[in-house]
């Protein structure tokens, strides 16, 4: 690997692996993969791309064996809370996608009414740094027991009274006894940085990258609106289309008192926002996607 190339640390598989790669492929980056399959090389950009397990990314950016990462958000605080970096990542974007909760989790038998009934209580988990931030901030001394996979079946094992872990459907609670019960930490996928100055050349790369991926992000959600409508009805339609900035306003061709409107809206159109624009007296209204878009 080149110095003069940036370097970026990905999941090298899992939930968080799959979306980092098609966020790269969003914003046109197409990686070539070593025979290991630890290592890329970036073709548009001089990048390169190292393969870690999720927990490693963070301590590699801190480190300055990689300058930039995504990492679940969950993995950087617990980090952060428990490894004592003297100058750990730095926190650049939340990325939108790898959505999870880290949950408390205590036995069906269980008729929780609040965070004191775990007063005295032992809490198993993979994330003692978390569990112990949230558990000081609802005023409750319980004591966090680490443990390394499979969580879930310590109660039964009479390793804790209850669990806090990464919950995303909630079946291997269920199947193991268990219901969740408060929500200690909610995570995504996050882009971090170390905290090294770039060199000129890196910085102009760095940028490219984020100029490339803030793009994706905004046109993620975003659609282009076009329609007919009333010469009358543009401010009413204007003020109503969500998240959108001043449209574009045509004549029509053959009408005095109709137009055509173009927007771009930022946030989700749904089918009653058609119906909500059919009121308002808009026709031939159609909706497109948008694959790429830079402010």
């Amino acid at each position: 690997m080149s110095d003069e190339r940036l370097r970026i640390a990905i999941q090298k598989s899992g939930r968080l692996s799959d979306g980092s790669f098609e966020l790269l492929k969003n914003c046109g980056l197409k990686i070539s993969r070593g025979r290991d399959k630890l290592y890329g090389r970036v073709r548009e950009l001089p990048i390169d791309v190292l393969l870690l397990r999720d927990d490693d990314i963070a301590s590699f950016v801190a480190d300055d064996a990689c300058d930039i990462g995504i990492v679940g958000e969950n993995v950087f605080e617990e980090e952060a809370l428990t490894d004592g970096h003297d100058a750990p990542a730095a926190l650049v974007m939340k990325l939108g996608f790898a959505h999870c909760k880290l949950m408390l989790a205590a036995p069906k038998e269980w008729t929780f009414n609040g965070p004191s009934m775990l007063e005295g209580k032992r809490i198993a988990t993979s994330y003692p740094g978390l569990t112990a931030a949230w558990l000081k901030r609802e005023g409750v001394a319980a004591k966090p027991v680490m443990m390394k996979g499979s969580v879930e079946v310590a109660p039964r094992l009479k390793i804790g009274d209850a669990v806090c872990d990464i919950v995303s459907t909630g079946a291997t609670l269920d199947a193991n006894g268990l219901k969740p019960v408060a929500t200690v930490f909610e995570s995504e996928a996050i882009l971090i940085r170390n905290q090294t100055a770039f060199t000129p050349e890196k910085q102009a790369v760095f940028d490219a990258l984020l100029t490339r991926i803030r793009g994706v992000m905004m046109s993620r959600d975003a659609k282009y609106i076009m329609m007919n409508a009333p010469r009358d009805a543009i401010a009413a339609i204007t003020e109503f289309l969500p998240g959108a900035e001043a449209p574009t306003v045509l004549d029509l061709a053959g009408y005095s008192d109709k137009v055509a409107i173009h927007a771009v809206c930022r946030e989700s159109v749904f089918w009653d926002t058609l119906e909500s624009l059919k009121k308002l007296g808009a026709s031939a209204i159609l909706v497109l996607p948008i694959e790429k878009m830079m402010a």
